[in-house]
Protein backbone atom coordinates (compact mmCIF):
# COMPACT_ATOMS: atom_id res chain seq x y z
CA UNK A 1 0.00 0.00 0.00
CA UNK A 2 1.49 3.71 -0.70
CA UNK A 3 1.26 6.45 1.15
CA UNK A 4 -0.80 8.21 -0.55
CA UNK A 5 -3.94 5.35 -0.44
CA UNK A 6 -3.68 4.91 3.24
CA UNK A 7 -6.74 6.38 4.83
CA UNK A 8 -8.50 6.23 8.67
CA UNK A 9 -8.70 2.63 10.05
CA UNK A 10 -6.48 0.79 6.93
CA UNK A 11 -4.70 -1.97 8.29
CA UNK A 12 -1.20 -1.50 7.03
CA UNK A 13 1.84 -4.78 6.73
CA UNK A 14 3.79 -3.19 4.33
CA UNK A 15 7.86 -1.72 3.53
CA UNK A 16 8.45 1.68 3.75
CA UNK A 17 11.38 4.46 3.78
CA UNK A 18 12.18 5.76 7.60
CA UNK A 19 12.88 9.52 6.57
CA UNK A 20 13.08 10.79 10.57
CA UNK A 21 12.67 9.52 13.58
CA UNK A 22 12.87 11.13 17.40
CA UNK A 23 11.65 9.90 21.06
CA UNK A 24 9.75 11.96 23.02
CA UNK A 25 7.33 12.05 26.13
CA UNK A 26 3.51 12.61 26.25
CA UNK A 27 2.62 15.33 28.74
CA UNK A 28 1.77 12.00 31.15
CA UNK A 29 5.23 10.79 31.24
CA UNK A 30 4.31 8.41 28.47
CA UNK A 31 7.48 7.71 25.91
CA UNK A 32 6.56 7.53 22.18
CA UNK A 33 8.57 7.39 19.07
CA UNK A 34 7.65 10.36 16.38
CA UNK A 35 8.22 9.30 12.53
CA UNK A 36 8.44 10.34 9.01
CA UNK A 37 7.77 7.36 6.87
CA UNK A 38 8.30 7.71 2.69
CA UNK A 39 7.92 5.88 -0.31
CA UNK A 40 7.53 7.29 -4.01
CA UNK A 41 3.88 8.91 -3.24
CA UNK A 42 4.52 11.17 -0.33
CA UNK A 43 5.16 10.93 3.14
CA UNK A 44 3.03 10.00 6.16
CA UNK A 45 3.65 10.69 10.21
CA UNK A 46 4.31 7.44 12.26
CA UNK A 47 3.59 7.61 16.13
CA UNK A 48 4.46 4.33 17.71
CA UNK A 49 3.71 3.73 21.72
CA UNK A 50 5.99 1.25 23.31
CA UNK A 51 7.29 -1.76 22.25
CA UNK A 52 10.27 -0.46 19.82
CA UNK A 53 13.07 0.02 22.71
CA UNK A 54 14.19 -3.65 20.97
CA UNK A 55 15.33 -1.93 17.45
CA UNK A 56 15.62 1.52 18.68
CA UNK A 57 19.42 1.26 18.27
CA UNK A 58 19.03 -0.41 14.35
CA UNK A 59 15.95 2.19 13.25
CA UNK A 60 18.33 4.88 11.48
CA UNK A 61 16.81 7.72 8.44
CA UNK A 62 17.71 6.76 4.93
CA UNK A 63 17.20 2.89 6.21
CA UNK A 64 13.68 0.71 5.14
CA UNK A 65 12.02 -0.78 7.62
CA UNK A 66 8.80 -3.17 7.99
CA UNK A 67 5.95 -1.59 9.43
CA UNK A 68 2.79 -3.16 10.68
CA UNK A 69 -0.20 -0.55 11.71
CA UNK A 70 -3.37 1.50 11.68
CA UNK A 71 -4.34 4.10 9.65
CA UNK A 72 -5.85 6.93 12.14
CA UNK A 73 -6.97 10.76 11.60
CA UNK A 74 -5.47 13.07 13.83
CA UNK A 75 -6.20 17.23 13.79
CA UNK A 76 -7.85 16.18 10.27
CA UNK A 77 -4.68 15.22 8.98
CA UNK A 78 -4.20 10.81 8.31
CA UNK A 79 -1.16 9.26 10.15
CA UNK A 80 0.24 5.62 10.73
CA UNK A 81 -0.10 4.19 14.46
CA UNK A 82 2.00 1.70 14.58
CA UNK A 83 2.57 -1.67 16.38
CA UNK A 84 5.56 -3.43 14.76
CA UNK A 85 8.40 -1.96 13.11
CA UNK A 86 11.54 -4.15 11.59
CA UNK A 87 14.65 -2.68 10.22
CA UNK A 88 15.49 -4.07 6.65
CA UNK A 89 19.17 -4.58 5.77
CA UNK A 90 19.79 -4.36 1.41
CA UNK A 91 16.79 -3.96 0.24
CA UNK A 92 16.31 -4.76 -3.17
CA UNK A 93 14.62 -2.14 -5.19
CA UNK A 94 15.07 1.21 -3.66
CA UNK A 95 12.78 2.69 -6.58
CA UNK A 96 9.38 2.32 -4.82
CA UNK A 97 10.91 5.00 -2.35
CA UNK A 98 12.13 7.35 -4.39
CA UNK A 99 9.91 10.01 -5.64
CA UNK A 100 10.78 11.39 -8.83
CA UNK A 101 9.89 14.24 -11.57
CA UNK A 102 6.66 13.25 -13.64
CA UNK A 103 9.01 14.73 -16.73
CA UNK A 104 11.64 12.31 -18.29
CA UNK A 105 15.36 13.85 -17.68
CA UNK A 106 16.10 13.31 -21.25
CA UNK A 107 13.18 15.06 -22.56
CA UNK A 108 13.63 17.82 -20.31
CA UNK A 109 17.47 18.24 -20.91
CA UNK A 110 16.51 18.43 -24.65
CA UNK A 111 14.22 21.34 -24.45
CA UNK A 112 16.41 23.03 -22.25
CA UNK A 113 19.33 22.71 -25.21
CA UNK A 114 16.72 24.36 -27.46
CA UNK A 115 16.33 27.37 -25.25
CA UNK A 116 19.53 27.83 -25.08
CA UNK A 117 20.13 27.27 -28.86
CA UNK A 118 17.56 29.67 -29.65
CA UNK A 119 19.91 32.65 -27.52
CA UNK A 120 21.37 35.19 -29.76
CA UNK A 121 24.46 36.25 -27.71
CA UNK A 122 27.15 34.68 -28.91
CA UNK A 123 29.42 34.47 -25.15
CA UNK A 124 26.72 33.32 -23.36
CA UNK A 125 25.45 30.84 -25.47
CA UNK A 126 28.62 29.29 -25.56
CA UNK A 127 29.22 29.38 -22.23
CA UNK A 128 26.33 27.70 -21.18
CA UNK A 129 26.88 24.93 -23.88
CA UNK A 130 30.01 24.32 -21.82
CA UNK A 131 28.16 24.01 -18.56
CA UNK A 132 25.28 22.25 -19.37
CA UNK A 133 27.78 19.51 -21.20
CA UNK A 134 30.08 18.96 -18.77
CA UNK A 135 29.79 15.40 -17.69
CA UNK A 136 29.92 15.40 -14.27
CA UNK A 137 27.21 18.25 -14.21
CA UNK A 138 25.11 16.65 -16.72
CA UNK A 139 25.09 13.19 -15.33
CA UNK A 140 23.87 14.53 -11.88
CA UNK A 141 21.43 17.31 -13.36
CA UNK A 142 19.81 14.30 -15.10
CA UNK A 143 18.65 13.05 -11.18
CA UNK A 144 19.31 15.36 -8.56
CA UNK A 145 16.82 17.14 -6.39
CA UNK A 146 16.76 20.83 -5.95
CA UNK A 147 16.37 21.15 -2.25
CA UNK A 148 15.58 18.61 0.92
CA UNK A 149 12.25 19.79 1.49
CA UNK A 150 11.08 22.68 0.40
CA UNK A 151 10.65 22.73 -3.38
CA UNK A 152 11.13 20.23 -6.36
CA UNK A 153 12.28 17.97 -3.73
CA UNK A 154 12.41 15.11 -5.24
CA UNK A 155 14.62 13.02 -8.28
CA UNK A 156 15.14 14.78 -11.23
CA UNK A 157 13.16 18.04 -9.28
CA UNK A 158 16.37 20.68 -9.72
CA UNK A 159 16.43 19.67 -13.81
CA UNK A 160 12.67 20.29 -13.43
CA UNK A 161 13.03 23.56 -11.87
CA UNK A 162 15.85 25.14 -14.06
CA UNK A 163 13.57 24.20 -17.47
CA UNK A 164 10.88 25.71 -15.95
CA UNK A 165 12.56 28.64 -14.69
CA UNK A 166 14.12 29.43 -18.45
CA UNK A 167 11.01 28.95 -20.00
CA UNK A 168 9.51 31.62 -18.12
CA UNK A 169 12.68 33.61 -18.48
CA UNK A 170 11.37 33.66 -22.22
CA UNK A 171 8.30 34.68 -21.90
CA UNK A 172 9.26 37.37 -18.94
CA UNK A 173 12.04 38.77 -20.42
CA UNK A 174 10.41 39.32 -23.76
CA UNK A 175 7.16 41.06 -22.13
CA UNK A 176 9.76 43.42 -20.20
CA UNK A 177 11.76 43.97 -22.95
CA UNK A 178 14.49 42.53 -21.39
CA UNK A 179 17.84 40.69 -22.07
CA UNK A 180 16.48 37.70 -22.60
CA UNK A 181 20.01 36.00 -22.73
CA UNK A 182 21.10 37.19 -19.06
CA UNK A 183 17.71 36.21 -17.64
CA UNK A 184 18.30 32.57 -19.39
CA UNK A 185 21.43 32.25 -18.07
CA UNK A 186 20.56 33.05 -14.51
CA UNK A 187 17.92 30.69 -14.86
CA UNK A 188 19.89 27.82 -15.79
CA UNK A 189 22.69 28.89 -13.29
CA UNK A 190 21.46 30.51 -10.47
CA UNK A 191 20.51 26.65 -8.70
CA UNK A 192 22.56 24.15 -10.89
CA UNK A 193 25.15 23.81 -7.92
CA UNK A 194 22.93 22.15 -5.84
CA UNK A 195 24.47 19.08 -7.94
CA UNK A 196 27.43 20.25 -5.25
CA UNK A 197 25.53 20.73 -2.32
CA UNK A 198 22.87 18.42 -1.39
CA UNK A 199 23.90 15.04 -1.54
CA UNK A 200 22.13 12.41 -3.45
CA UNK A 201 20.42 8.72 -2.50
CA UNK A 202 17.38 8.41 -0.60
CA UNK A 203 17.90 10.66 2.01
CA UNK A 204 19.45 13.79 0.56
CA UNK A 205 21.33 16.32 2.95
CA UNK A 206 23.82 18.97 2.70
CA UNK A 207 27.52 17.50 1.44
CA UNK A 208 30.79 19.34 2.86
CA UNK A 209 30.61 22.03 0.17
CA UNK A 210 26.84 22.77 0.82
CA UNK A 211 27.77 23.52 4.28
CA UNK A 212 31.05 25.51 3.97
CA UNK A 213 30.45 26.98 0.66
CA UNK A 214 26.74 27.02 -0.90
CA UNK A 215 25.26 26.76 -3.99
CA UNK A 216 25.75 30.93 -4.65
CA UNK A 217 29.62 31.14 -4.17
CA UNK A 218 30.42 27.48 -6.11
CA UNK A 219 28.00 29.02 -8.96
CA UNK A 220 30.52 32.48 -9.47
CA UNK A 221 32.84 29.44 -8.87
CA UNK A 222 31.38 27.81 -11.97
CA UNK A 223 30.68 30.96 -14.38
CA UNK A 224 34.62 31.93 -13.41
CA UNK A 225 35.84 28.01 -14.32
CA UNK A 226 33.58 28.10 -17.69
CA UNK A 227 34.36 31.68 -18.98
CA UNK A 228 37.94 31.25 -19.00
CA UNK A 229 37.28 27.93 -21.87
CA UNK A 230 36.09 30.72 -24.26
CA UNK A 231 38.47 33.22 -25.85
CA UNK A 232 38.36 37.22 -25.13
CA UNK A 233 35.10 36.43 -22.92
CA UNK A 234 34.06 40.17 -21.23
CA UNK A 235 34.69 40.83 -18.30
CA UNK A 236 31.73 43.32 -17.49
CA UNK A 237 29.49 40.30 -18.96
CA UNK A 238 31.06 38.19 -16.36
CA UNK A 239 30.30 40.24 -13.91
CA UNK A 240 26.77 40.94 -14.54
CA UNK A 241 26.43 36.96 -14.70
CA UNK A 242 28.23 36.64 -11.21
CA UNK A 243 25.80 39.43 -9.98
CA UNK A 244 22.53 38.02 -11.08
CA UNK A 245 23.50 34.59 -9.61
CA UNK A 246 24.84 35.81 -5.88
CA UNK A 247 21.57 38.06 -5.94
CA UNK A 248 18.97 35.39 -6.75
CA UNK A 249 17.75 35.21 -3.27
CA UNK A 250 16.50 38.85 -2.89
CA UNK A 251 17.46 39.82 0.21
CA UNK A 252 20.56 39.48 2.42
CA UNK A 253 18.82 38.02 5.16
CA UNK A 254 18.30 35.19 2.77
CA UNK A 255 21.54 33.97 1.80
CA UNK A 256 22.43 36.59 -0.91
CA UNK A 257 25.42 38.82 -0.61
CA UNK A 258 24.02 41.43 -2.47
CA UNK A 259 20.76 42.22 -3.57
CA UNK A 260 19.34 42.59 -7.56
CA UNK A 261 20.53 45.69 -8.84
CA UNK A 262 19.55 45.19 -12.51
CA UNK A 263 16.59 44.43 -14.08
CA UNK A 264 17.51 41.00 -15.13
CA UNK A 265 18.79 40.48 -12.16
CA UNK A 266 15.82 41.47 -10.12
CA UNK A 267 13.61 38.79 -12.83
CA UNK A 268 15.27 36.23 -11.94
CA UNK A 269 15.10 36.24 -8.64
CA UNK A 270 11.10 36.79 -9.02
CA UNK A 271 11.31 33.45 -11.47
CA UNK A 272 12.91 31.68 -9.15
CA UNK A 273 10.92 32.61 -6.17
CA UNK A 274 7.48 31.99 -7.84
CA UNK A 275 8.92 28.65 -9.42
CA UNK A 276 9.64 27.19 -6.03
CA UNK A 277 6.35 28.50 -4.35
CA UNK A 278 4.33 27.42 -7.15
CA UNK A 279 5.82 23.74 -7.18
CA UNK A 280 5.58 23.74 -3.44
CA UNK A 281 1.86 24.41 -3.65
CA UNK A 282 1.01 22.30 -5.91
CA UNK A 283 3.08 19.16 -4.62
CA UNK A 284 1.03 20.12 -1.30
CA UNK A 285 -2.32 19.64 -2.92
CA UNK A 286 -1.50 16.29 -4.56
CA UNK A 287 -0.07 15.22 -1.83
CA UNK A 288 -2.30 16.06 0.90
CA UNK A 289 -5.06 13.03 2.41
CA UNK A 290 -6.74 15.89 4.73
CA UNK A 291 -10.29 15.63 4.68
CA UNK A 292 -12.30 18.13 3.25
CA UNK A 293 -11.67 20.68 0.62
CA UNK A 294 -8.60 22.45 2.25
CA UNK A 295 -5.26 20.65 2.81
CA UNK A 296 -3.62 20.49 6.28
CA UNK A 297 -2.00 23.58 7.59
CA UNK A 298 1.58 23.83 6.39
CA UNK A 299 4.09 25.41 8.34
CA UNK A 300 6.56 26.90 5.84
CA UNK A 301 3.67 28.75 3.88
CA UNK A 302 2.03 29.46 7.35
CA UNK A 303 -1.66 28.41 5.54
CA UNK A 304 -3.64 25.99 4.21
CA UNK A 305 -4.97 25.70 0.77
CA UNK A 306 -7.83 24.99 -1.01
CA UNK A 307 -7.47 21.68 -2.94
CA UNK A 308 -11.02 21.66 -5.16
CA UNK A 309 -11.31 22.32 -8.26
CA UNK A 310 -12.24 26.11 -8.96
CA UNK A 311 -16.14 25.68 -10.28
CA UNK A 312 -16.09 26.55 -14.28
CA UNK A 313 -19.19 27.35 -16.34
CA UNK A 314 -18.59 26.93 -20.27
CA UNK A 315 -22.12 27.62 -20.59
CA UNK A 316 -24.53 30.45 -19.01
CA UNK A 317 -26.29 29.20 -16.28
CA UNK A 318 -30.14 29.84 -15.98
CA UNK A 319 -32.04 30.02 -12.32
CA UNK A 320 -35.16 27.93 -12.77
CA UNK A 321 -37.50 30.94 -12.09
CA UNK A 322 -36.13 32.23 -15.87
CA UNK A 323 -36.65 29.12 -17.35
CA UNK A 324 -40.35 29.31 -15.70
CA UNK A 325 -40.90 33.09 -17.17
CA UNK A 326 -39.73 32.65 -20.84
CA UNK A 327 -41.96 29.17 -20.90
CA UNK A 328 -44.52 31.51 -19.25
CA UNK A 329 -43.70 34.06 -22.57
CA UNK A 330 -43.96 31.26 -24.54
CA UNK A 331 -47.33 30.25 -23.74
CA UNK A 332 -48.91 33.80 -24.34
CA UNK A 333 -47.45 34.31 -27.09
CA UNK A 334 -49.05 30.90 -28.91
CA UNK A 335 -52.38 32.29 -27.67
CA UNK A 336 -52.01 35.57 -29.02
CA UNK A 337 -51.21 34.01 -32.21
CA UNK A 338 -54.62 32.61 -32.22
CA UNK A 339 -56.58 36.19 -31.63
CA UNK A 340 -57.90 38.06 -34.60
CA UNK A 341 -57.89 41.74 -34.01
Amino acid sequence: IFVKEINQKDKVSDFFLLKYISEHQSKDGKSYLSLILEDSSGQIDGRMWGGYQEHLDELKPGGVVFVEGKGNRYQKKIQLIIEQITPIDNFSDMDVFIKKSDESPQRMMRDLMEIVESLDDYYIKELLKKILLDTKISERLHSWPAAKSVHHAYEGGLLEHILSCSRLSLHLSRHYKLNVNYVVAGAIIHDICKVFELSSGPLVDYTLEGKLVGHLVKGVELIERFSRKIENFPMDMKLHLKHIVIGHHGQLEFGSPKVPSTLEANLVHYIDFLDSKMSALIDLVKTDSTAGHWTAFNRFENKSIFKKNLPHYPNKVERASDRSSRAKLGNMADKLKGIKL
